[in-house]
């Protein structure tokens, strides 16, 4: 019931919450960050399926919870949900250990946000060694002179930094661990990449809606969520310092940018991470979410592949409009050339 509250609030419609006993719509579970685009996915599929009719069967729908990428992660590898989806890359080995194939479906900014008195967004800059500073606890103060020194315009309280990370198993923490750990050897070493880390400082939040939350509700606050939720909150995001050293806007092209630089070709099983890409105008902190689906090639199986290929054909727009970045075309081929070579029946 709160999950179909939320949906409510936020405009979206899933195909199936409530269902007799003998419909079975397709199930997934994992990536909050993919949580919108997932959502609105679901709808045109059950539209799409319903082929114009007045009453649609539940069972053609798509049931899809926004528990975290390793909840997600756990579900499909216990065969307890259709699909995961999941903002952190799986290896090769751990694919093959569990039977599953992996492919991306979307990617999307990370951003810092703040709840600063008179601050809005894209006022506020961050190096990457400086958001690590501030995540291990060594910078305490929004007075800092190591954050004046690229903020010597603004006005910061002399007041404690609020920090709120992500407490649930996230593929948005994971990415934004992975930056900060190539931004600081300190982070790597002492702290670590993952869905869960030990964190030095700071205040837990549930999902991306929890942080969203957290961060408006704490004053002095800063925190980190995906992009589109940013914008949908009314957060005030910050700039960040990329590779080449300029202090990126984060927005469609910024993103498109960092995807851009993605070699997937090279990429077995598409086990590839998009943060700290380089290039003038490439955004810093950019995630990919990857569908995990079991082997072998079953008709639930082949129904999950059906709904995420009609996403790829007509859900671009979609996810632009949500502030994603699409699929390009020659990565949806290599997408759908990998399913053939990877999702045989009985394989």
């Amino acid at each position: 019931m709160k999950l179909l509250v939320k949906l409510a609030a936020a405009g979206v419609l899933f195909a199936c919450f409530v269902a007799p006993a003998h419909a079975e719509p397709i199930t997934g579970a994992g990536s909050s960050f993919a949580f919108p685009i997932i959502g609105k996915w679901a709808q045109t599929y059950r539209i799409a399926k319903s082929d114009g009719a007045e009453m649609t069967p539940l069972d053609i729908g798509v049931d899809y919870e926004p528990i975290g990428s390793l909840g997600g992660e756990v579900r499909v590898t216990q065969r307890a949900a259709d699909f995961g989806a999941s903002d952190r890359p799986l290896s090769s080995e751990e694919l093959q250990r569990s039977a599953l194939i992996q492919f991306p479906i979307v990617m999307g900014g990370i951003v810092p946000v703040v709840n600063l008195d008179g601050i809005g967004p894209g006022q506020v800059r961050f190096t990457g060694p400086l958001l690590a500073e501030i995540y291990l606890g060594r910078i305490k103060r929004w007075s800092d002179p190591a954050i004046k020194a690229v903020n010597p315009e603004l006005k910061l309280p002399d007041a404690p930094i609020n920090v709120i990370y992500r407490a649930d198993g996230s593929g948005t923490s994971f990415n934004w661990t992975d930056y900060l750990a190539k931004a600081s050897p300190e982070w790597r070493d002492k702290v670590g990449v993952n869905t869960q880390v030990p964190w030095p400082v700071g205040i837990g939040a549930q999902r991306s809606q929890g942080m969203a939350d957290a961060v408006k509700s704490t004053k002095n606050a800063i925190g980190y969520a995906e992009f589109g939720q940013v914008v949908r909150a009314g957060l005030a995001y910050a700039l960040v310092q990329n590779k080449a050293g300029a202090f990126v806007t984060p927005d469609q092209a910024s993103f498109t940018a960092a995807a851009a630089s993605a070699e997937w070709a090279k990429a077995k099983d598409f086990s590839l991470m998009l943060t700290d890409a380089p290039g003038a105008g490439a955004y810093p902190i950019v995630a990919t979410t990857f569908a995990l689906v079991p082997k072998p090639r079953t008709r639930r199986t082949q129904e999950v592949l059906d709904f995420f290929r009609l996403s790829f054909a007509s859900g671009a727009a979609d996810a632009t409009a949500l502030g994603y970045v699409p699929l390009p075309p020659a990565l949806v081929r290599q997408v759908e050339d990998y399913w053939a070579a990877s999702m045989k029946a009985g394989s």
